[in-house]
């Protein structure tokens, strides 16, 4: 049975398994919730913020995410790439993305504000004007990405292959063009 929820505040709840699957929220506030122990088949959030919550290592196949804000959440090894794609849109702010993969997906004008996005998948994102601000990008990956016009200036620790890894029009800082320079070897100082 497909269930949906209209502004409604969710707080200190632990999710399991199924128990979220075939909902609908729209407008939704998440404060302190766990979802890493879901397994989220056929969700669709509207419109929702989630602060301060856990989603390490869910399995969120079939989600739709439309306009979707992230509060100082735990997302640590999660693949967005499977989620569905129609008006696909999210935001991140003070939370830790690490090994989390967005695998080919439309990420235009995303925000990823004062994150950690360590060893992150953007292989073939679409990051066209997304800022990265105040965000660590240790071994992030960005083979065949579109990172056009993407702000990188005040992030540290990428590493981006010009040549393979479209830039056009991106900004960055002079300190972190050593990031652009790797594959070179050489040392900037």
């Amino acid at each position: 049975m497909y269930a949906y929820n209209l502004n409604r505040e969710f707080s200190d709840s632990v999710y399991r398994l199924e128990e979220i699957n075939f909902k609908e929220f729209e407008s939704c506030t998440f404060t302190n919730c766990d979802f890493s122990g879901c397994n989220f088949i056929a969700v669709t959030f509207v419109d929702c913020t989630f602060f301060n919550c856990n989603f390490n290592g869910a399995n969120i196949n079939h989600v739709a995410f439309r306009t979707v804000y992230f509060n100082s959440c735990q997302i640590k090894d999660v693949n967005f790439a499977m989620c569905d794609k129609l008006i696909f849109e999210i935001h991140f702010k003070k939370s830790v993305l690490d090994f989390s993969k967005f695998y080919s997906l439309k990420l235009k004008s995303t925000s990823f504000l004062e994150s950690s996005l360590v060893a992150v998948d953007f292989m073939e994102a679409d990051l066209t004007n997304a800022q990265f601000i105040n965000c660590d990008l240790y071994r992030a990956e960005f083979d065949r990405a579109n990172a056009s016009k993407a702000d990188f200036r005040t992030s540290i620790n990428f590493s981006i292959d010009p040549s393979r890894t479209k830039i056009n029009k991106a900004l960055f800082a002079k300190a972190g063009l050593k990031g652009l320079l790797t594959k070179h070897d050489i040392i900037v100082q």
